[in-house]
């Protein structure tokens, strides 16, 4: 993987899990979300007007933001139900997880992109890290838990890997820049109805997390934006798993921010994870 692409992933890796955690704190988790991406959009649309070709957004793109802004609105939804029902340590690795596991494989079919053996190793090794920590709840009420958040942590990695997928696609045919920023708005638009329905919670989030709001809002696109221009320069599935060091970042907050136990297994299993990264960042 390219020293750039490396960097720009492990930039965007740990901006992602400090948004996240931020997310997890929240009242009501899609609003924050919502509240926090929809303000980002409405910063970053007159800097993705400047980066628009002259010509205007090419033909070939349309369909591929299309798509995305549909999954991403489904992934920010069910991310948001994800982390109400169940401890960051515990879903963010999983919703994480899954898309290391489909997008190298499903990259094979649509993208004709082949992994090298040190690349697939590292592949491996992440998957392998994420399973030893979801093996970590030991306890009944960690079980109970870990089953209210999974199903929603599931959704949210297999929305994770077909948004993956798209975008890696759909950058080949748009600046970064402008993708996203249209992006932003497509999702933004798809949940308003949702998002109306929850006009107190909204109002409520905005009255207590304010502050939150703000700094998430700097960090959301901010993050996704690295890993869009990532793809420009490496592998889909090097640029997904590398970005997994996150998984790392989110045992520790797990501990340090929520008080979440039983980490001795969880940061063993984040060392797996770790070593997986760096296979990747050597892989070729």
């Amino acid at each position: 993987m390219r020293t750039d692409a490396l960097l720009l992933v492990l930039a965007a890796a740990a901006i992602h899990a400090s948004w996240n955690a931020l997310t997890k704190r929240a009242q009501d988790q899609l609003a924050f979300l919502w509240s926090s991406v929809s303000l980002a959009t409405v910063v970053l649309l007159p800097v993705g007007w400047a980066w628009l070709p002259s010509e205007g957004v090419p033909r070939a793109a349309w369909p591929f933001l299309a798509a995305t802004s549909v999954i991403h609105a489904v992934y920010f939804y069910v991310l948001g139900r994800a982390y109400g029902s169940g401890e960051f340590s515990l879903v963010y690795p999983i919703a994480r997880g899954l898309g290391v596991a489909l997008v190298p494989v499903a990259a094979l079919f649509v993208l004709d992109e082949r992994p090298s053996p040190l690349g697939a190793l590292g592949v491996l090794l992440v998957v392998a890290g994420i399973v030893g920590i979801n093996l970590g709840a030991t306890t009944a009420g960690s079980r109970r838990l870990m089953s209210a958040g999974t199903g929603w942590a599931l959704v949210t990695g297999l929305s994770i890997a077909a948004y993956s997928l798209v975008d890696k696609a759909g950058v080949a045919r748009l600046h970064p820049v402008p993708y996203i920023a249209i992006l932003g708005v497509g999702m933004s638009l798809l949940l308003v109805p949702t998002v109306v329905r929850r006009r107190v919670a909204l109002a409520r989030e905005w009255r207590t997390n304010w502050r939150a709001i703000l700094v998430a809002s700097t960090l959301n696109l901010t993050s996704y934006l690295l890993v869009l221009f990532a793809f420009r320069l490496s592998k889909a599935g090097y640029v997904v798993a590398a970005r997994e060091i996150s998984i790392v970042l989110s045992v520790a907050i797990g501990r340090l921010w929520f008080g979440e136990r039983r980490m001795g297994r969880r940061l063993a299993a984040a060392a797996l994870v770790l070593a997986g990264v760096v296979c990747v960042a050597l892989a070729r």
